[in-house]
């Protein structure tokens, strides 16, 4: 698949190809820095944390995320040209804590 004149199949293939947090983990730490690790983190609990109706105070103060963050990861959630990334997997997250408990 293209984004621009890139092709990103490789990557995302690579990441179908894992198997387990571990796996993902190691990918992880091979392919990015910590830093942008975190941030990747960052964006998806703020996205969770907004799908469950959580305010900007509270996401702000949970994650350490800007309001400019929040913003960003609001807007493409409520977009109808991109966010389909967030509306596939956080559905997915949230039948998986439910069948944790």
């Amino acid at each position: 698949m293209k984004q621009g004149n890139t092709d990103f199949s490789l990557l995302y293939d690579a990441l179908l190809c894992l198997g387990s947090r571990e796996e993902c983990a190691a990918f992880l730490d091979d392919l990015c820095t910590a830093s942008e690790i975190s941030s990747i983190n960052q964006r998806l609990v703020v996205a969770k944390m907004l799908s469950e109706g959580k305010i900007y105070n509270e996401i702000s103060m949970t994650t350490g995320a800007s309001t400019a963050t929040i913003s960003r990861v609001k807007r493409t959630l409520e977009s109808k040209y991109s966010g389909d990334g967030y509306r596939i997997i956080l559905p997915r997250l949230a039948d998986s804590e439910k069948e944790a408990e």
